[in-house]
């Protein structure tokens, strides 16, 4: 059953702050005082050379990736990846859409530090399942310490239950879910406030069945919270969808707390090649009651790009995440307007301020405007600073956008800058790319980058270090560390769980986040870069809220928190 959700006013939500956890963040900095020093002193050193530059190799075809994401024009979006551990030996392993050909599922068996190594791995599930896929996302979703698969479909969206080593089953049925017949390009997920199981957000593109299509004729996005008490079940139940309507033809989505108010709201970015009088979208959450749309009443401006991949961050440490939108000619970098009202939505764009616009090619000889999909924050040379990585591609032929369009690699400078490095680290290819993400696949610390391209093969670019174009040499880049997160209960993995990360005198911080990207998710170990620091003070705030105690570690450590543990504990990868 889908009901429609009904626009009402926005009540302003109002922030809250812990007076024990400003005890316990003064305590810290107090303990962390001569480290500080040091490593601000360092730093400060750096301050004005540019960033160490990361050499990726293609290793694809050696490391055993050989998949195309093709098909006829539905299949001009989409293309996703899902980077997830099936196997539970806490390697990430590759899911990737196929469009007109089959998904495949690939375990990863690299070793440490070694060349990437994938074997393509049987799912047990029926091949109809694998077709017609446009991304994935991995979850728990019923909450039994295995990850299950949401994969996005030309036709029924199906939620895949992992029942360990990398084997999957069919759960439609068993969880209540109705996988629609629609188009489906964009998911999101998170944990709501007393819930035990996930909310799960689902943006359509196209209505194809509609007069007229695929002018003006955006499909509806299906919200589908679970049903209370069905954690009696053992299962949810999504018997209960609710439409968010009107839909302008979603290619991202991704659930944040954008004003630190402890509420989700769900940010859509929307394609407007298809949708008349449509522009992009925050929907409200109020607890127990249907989502609303923010209207300009509430502070929200009218925007409209041809929306395709979402990537948030704390740029500038004031614990407001900015909003990274590709589209096509122009990134957009989006901070909350600090001169108006905190608590209303109202945003500037400060891409061309900071370099990121991204708007043409950045080699070769075609000028013409780029398009973005994928968008994605991580720290590929560990200096402690968010880089931004996006994904390029011509949508097919179009003759007003650039035909040779490589992916971006914007090295973000100390001075707050970006810088395209996207040739020197070795990631310009002549193809069309999707999907994708950035994982240290082979465990030495180093973020590695898998895309996924249209009607030409996936790349997989292995990160070798810092890259001299000069010399043609490459240096070992900054310390690190991973971490996995863990609590009992429901939502074992820590959905809307935010890490912070004491290093010298900076505070890092990272998010556990399911959406965004371009129909492209990953679960696992979040990578965090230490530049020149050899220890970090960890503090975990749980999605509850509860923040746990420092945690003092080493760097270049995959480090293990379990809620409520006296002391972390650390996994070393095979050799």
């Amino acid at each position: 059953m889908t009901r429609t959700a009904t626009a009402r006013p926005v009540p302003r939500p109002v922030a809250r702050v812990r007076p024990a956890a400003l005890l316990a963040g003064a305590l810290l900095c107090a303990s962390l005082l001569p480290a500080a020093w040091a490593y601000t002193t360092v730093a400060a050193a750096a301050e004005d050379a540019p960033a160490p530059v990361p050499r990726f190799v293609e290793e694809a075809g050696k490391a055993g990736i050989d998949h195309v994401y093709s098909g006829p024009w539905e299949y001009f979006v989409g293309g996703g990846a899902a980077i997830l551990d099936c196997d539970d030996d806490r390697r990430p392993d590759l899911f990737l859409a196929g469009g007109a050909s089959p998904a495949a599922l690939f375990r990863n068996t690299s070793r440490a530090g070694g060349p990437l190594s994938f074997e393509r791995q049987e799912t047990g599930l029926p091949s109809r399942l694998l077709d017609q896929v446009t991304g994935a996302y991995p979850l728990d979703v019923d909450n039994d310490g295995k990850l299950d698969l949401v994969v996005l479909r030309v036709g029924e969206n199906q939620i895949l239950r992992g029942t360990g080593g990398c084997r999957f089953e069919p759960a439609n049925r068993r969880f209540g879910f109705d996988g629609g017949r629609g188009w489906t390009t964009s998911f999101a997920a998170t944990f709501e406030k007393n819930a035990a199981y996930p909310t799960l957000a689902f943006g359509n593109y196209v209505d194809r069945s509609a007069p007229g299509s695929p002018w003006g004729t955006c499909d509806d996005n299906i919200l589908h919270r679970a049903l209370a008490g069905a954690a009696k079940a053992g299962a949810p139940d999504y018997s209960d969808g609710l439409r968010l309507t009107p839909g302008y033809c979603a290619l991202s989505m991704l659930f944040t707390d954008w004003n630190r108010s402890g509420e989700q709201a769900l940010r859509i970015s929307n394609d407007r090649h298809y949708y008349r009088g449509g522009e992009e979208q925050l929907w409200a959450l109020p607890e127990g009651r249907p989502p609303r749309p923010y209207r300009r009443a509430d502070g929200w401006r009218h925007l409209k790009i041809w929306g395709m991949g979402i990537a948030s961050t704390d740029l500038d440490g004031d614990g407001l995440p900015e909003f990274a939108l590709t589209s096509m000619g122009d990134t957009k970098l989006q901070t909350l307007d600090r001169e108006t009202d905190e608590m209303l939505p109202v945003y500037r764009d400060i891409a061309f301020d900071k370099g990121v616009t991204a708007h043409r090619p950045y080699t070769g000889e075609d000028m013409r405007p780029s398009t973005g999909w994928h968008a994605e924050f991580q720290d590929v040379n560990n200096d402690t600073l968010s880089d931004l990585f996006i994904a390029k591609g011509n949508v097919e032929a179009m003759p007003d956008f650039a035909a040779f369009d490589p992916d971006n690699l914007l090295i973000q400078q100390w001075s707050g800058q970006f810088v395209e490095h996207g040739e020197a680290a070795g990631i310009a290819l002549d193809r069309r790319g999707r999907g994708g993400g950035l994982a240290d696949f082979n465990m030495d610390g180093l973020l590695d980058l898998v895309v996924v391209n249209r009607e030409a093969p996936a790349s997989l670019f292995r990160n070798l270090g810092g890259a001299n174009p000069s010399a043609g040499k490459t240096r070992p880049l900054g310390n690190w560390l991973s971490v996995g997160l863990a609590q009992g209960g429901s939502n074992r993995n820590a959905v809307g769980a935010k890490l912070s990360i004491r290093v010298g005198a900076r505070s890092l911080t990272r998010e556990i986040q399911v959406g965004g990207g371009h129909a492209s998710g990953q679960s696992g170990f979040v990578h965090v870069g230490l530049g020149v620091a050899e220890r970090a003070v960890i503090r975990v705030r749980w999605p509850d809220g509860d923040w746990s105690h420092g945690y003092r570690v080493f760097a270049n450590q995959f480090v293990l928190i379990d809620r409520g543990a006296d002391d972390v504990r650390y996994w070393y990868p095979p050799r």
